[in-house]
């Protein structure tokens, strides 16, 4: 316990001052290195004979996607999705592995995996509205406090599984422990910087996105488990990889950025 605090202490001690001072820029900056992390530790666990091919088709694949749809939103989804797929298959026929008879889940795993990673990039996006920072934070805190609400409450009082079969130290007491750490959470950096957002609102969004960043680890260890591995790497001791710790904010960014967006635009 005390090397999983001490990383995560060291790691705000990074993050929180790049954030608050370095404008848009540092997200704009920071995201894309993570997503750079996270395809290198999803090619060890997808193509673990060939990493660094595995790398890179899944970072060409995920440039095309993230970079079509950061910088020219008005293409829309369908031409960065279309564009992704010509990659992911031109990678493939380059590269179809020794057993040609699974070139389709090869193609399958790049996919996946550099789709699973854009989903980060919607931190980008919530950056570039008004109160931009704020929603950062709101995303970040409401994965990260859920997580770490959960960890606590389930180590203390967690007696039923909430399910073995994908995940066995996980309980319902740890799950209801970590929707009430992102409530509180939310209600908090909504009364710091999101005042326009109706209490009520802050603390549906604390506990509705915290069931989706629930969601959204349960689902790597799905992916974790099927690709018979522990961890997603071994960056952060005492918590794994970065996809390790950011596998809830690639479930609630998006999902957030919805709201945000339908609350701006006069909802």
């Amino acid at each position: 316990m005390i090397t999983r605090i001490a990383a995560a202490a060291v790691g705000l001690a990074v993050l929180l001052p790049a954030l608050l001072w370095g404008d848009r820029l540092a997200v704009e900056v920071l995201v894309p290195a993570a997503m750079a992390l996270c395809v290198y530790e999803y090619a060890g666990m997808a193509f673990p004979e060939e990493r660094r091919i595995g790398a890179v088709w899944v970072g060409a694949v995920l440039a095309v996607l993230f970079g079509a749809t950061a910088h020219l939103p008005w293409l829309g989804v369908a031409v960065p999705g279309s564009l992704a797929l010509v990659a992911s298959l031109w990678m493939g026929t380059l590269a179809p592995g020794a057993e040609l008879e699974r070139a389709a889940d090869r193609v399958g795993r790049a996919l996946l995996g550099a789709a699973w990673i854009a989903q980060l990039g919607w931190l980008v996006f919530l950056r570039r509205l008004d109160g931009g920072l704020a929603w950062v934070f709101l995303a970040l805190g409401i994965s990260w406090l859920g997580d770490t609400g959960g960890y606590f409450a389930g180590r203390f009082f967690g007696r039923t599984p909430l399910y073995p079969r994908i995940s066995p130290k996980k309980t319902w007491e740890g799950a209801l422990g970590g929707v009430l750490s992102a409530m509180g959470g939310a209600l908090a950096i909504r009364a710091i910087g999101l005042p326009t957002v109706p209490p009520a609102h802050a603390a549906l969004l604390g506990a509705g996105l915290c069931v989706a960043s629930i969601w959204g680890d349960l689902a790597e260890s799905m992916l974790k488990r099927s690709f018979q591995v522990k961890d997603s790497g071994t960056f952060l001791p005492g918590h794994g990889g970065i996809l390790d710790r950011i596998d809830s904010v690639i479930f609630v960014a998006p999902l957030l950025f919805l709201y945000a967006g339908w609350s701006q635009g006069g909802g």
